[in-house]
C-alpha cells in the first residue's frame, strides 16, 4: 500500500515536470523577453537618429542673423517695384487693345462705305496721303464719339443699332488696325516713283511683253495694259501676289469656296510694274496689288493707254496702262 503511494506521487511529479501549464508559461516568459529586447532596440535607434538630426542644424550667432536681415532688406530696397508696376499695367493695356473685334459683315461694309464718301469728299486732284490719314482719323474720332454716347444714353439715334454699338466702340477705340485691315483700309505713305525710260520716243512698247512669273492658264483670259471695273470682292491694296497667274487662281479658288449669296469673283486685275500702277482714284497702287472683282458684264475701264483728259490730269503718269487683268471662263 504504501509502495502504491509512492508510485502515484512519483507519476504526478513527473507529469508536472512535463505539464502543458509549463510549456505555455516558458514560451510566454521568453516572447516577453523577445519583445522588450525589440523595444529596446526601436528606442535606442530612435535616440542615434534624433541625435544626427540636431547636428545637423546650425545655430547661427546673433551678428550673422543681423547681417542676414540687413541683406534681405537691402534687396527689397533696390527692387524695381514701380518699374515692375508699370510693366503690368502697359501689358494689360496692350493685351486690351490686341483683343480683335468681330464685326458683322454688313456693318464692316457699312463702314467702308461711310469712309469712302468722306474720301471722296477730298479733291483728288490735290489732295495727300496725309490728307487722306487725316480725313480717315477725324472720321473715326467722330464715330466713335457719336457710338460712346448712345452707350450712355441706352439708346442709339445714329444709323448703328444699339446692339452692335459696343462692338463698333471696340473695334475703332482698341482694335483698329486690325479692323481697317481687315475691311481693306490701307493708306500708304507718300511716296514718289520715278519711272525711268530709256526706250527711244514712240516705240510701241507693249505689244511684245511677257507677263513675268509662271504661265497663266488658257480660262485665265489675261489682258495686258488693261483695267476692268466691278464690285470688288478682295481689295488689292491689302491682296497682293507673286505673279499674275497667282492673281487668276486666287480669282478662280474664291469663285470655287465662296458661300451661298457671296459675290463670285470672275475679274482679276494685276499690277505687274515695279514702279506701280495708275489709276485714276484716290489710291496709289502697288507693284504686286492682286484685285478680285465681280460684274455681271465685265467691261474694261481703260485699254492700252489711258485716256487724254487722265494724261493732262496727270502729268507724271504713263501713256501705257500698266494693269494686267483677264476675265476668267465660267
Amino acid at each position: 500500500m504504501r509502495i502504491k503511494k509512492e508510485k502515484r506521487k512519483e507519476m504526478s511529479k513527473g507529469e508536472w515536470i512535463c505539464s502543458y501549464k509549463k510549456i505555455t508559461l516558458i514560451i510566454c516568459i521568453f516572447n516577453i523577453v523577445v519583445s522588450l529586447f525589440c523595444i529596446r532596440s526601436l528606442s535606442s535607434s530612435l535616440y542615434i537618429y534624433s541625435g544626427s538630426i540636431s547636428r545637423n542644424f546650425v545655430v547661427y550667432k546673433p551678428d550673422q542673423i543681423k547681417k542676414m536681415e540687413e541683406s534681405i532688406q537691402i534687396r527689397k530696397a533696390y527692387k524695381p517695384v514701380e518699374l515692375m508696376k508699370w510693366a503690368k499695367e502697359l501689358e494689360g493695356e496692350f493685351s486690351s487693345r490686341n483683343v480683335a473685334v468681330e464685326l458683322p459683315q454688313h456693318l464692316k461694309q457699312k463702314i467702308l462705305d461711310e469712309i469712302l464718301v468722306r474720301l471722296r469728299s477730298l479733291n483728288s486732284n490735290s489732295s495727300s496721303m496725309a490728307k487722306e490719314r487725316e480725313a480717315v482719323e477725324n472720321w473715326r474720332k467722330e464715330r466713335l464719339k457719336e457710338v460712346k454716347l448712345a452707350l450712355v444714353r441706352g439708346t442709339s439715334n445714329s444709323t448703328i443699332p444699339y446692339e452692335e454699338a459696343g462692338m463698333l466702340a471696340r473695334a475703332l477705340e482698341f482694335g483698329w488696325d486690325v479692323f481697317s485691315e481687315e475691311i481693306g483700309l490701307w493708306i500708304p505713305v507718300n511716296v514718289t516713283n520715278e519711272e525711268h525710260d530709256d526706250k527711244p520716243p514712240l516705240v510701241e512698247e507693249f505689244e511684245d511683253e511677257i507677263l513675268p512669273g509662271r504661265p497663266l492658264q488658257p480660262e485665265c483670259n489675261a489682258e495686258r495694259h488693261t483695267d476692268y471695273g466691278g464690285d470688288a470682292v478682295r481689295w488689292g491694296l491689302t491682296h497682293h501676289k507673286d505673279s499674275a497667274a497667282d492673281c487668276c487662281q486666287a480669282c478662280l479658288d474664291q469663285a470655287k469656296l465662296a458661300i451661298e449669296g457671296e459675290k463670285k469673283c470672275n475679274i482679276w486685275v494685276y499690277c505687274p510694274s515695279e514702279f506701280g500702277c495708275h489709276s485714276p482714284d484716290i489710291y496709289q497702287h502697288k507693284h504686286m496689288e492682286c484685285w478680285l472683282k465681280y460684274a455681271e458684264k465685265p467691261k474694261p475701264t481703260f485699254k492700252d493707254r489711258y485716256p487724254e483728259w487722265y494724261r493732262n490730269s496727270h502729268p507724271s503718269a504713263p501713256v501705257i496702262v500698266p494693269w494686267a487683268s483677264g476675265v476668267v471662263s465660267p
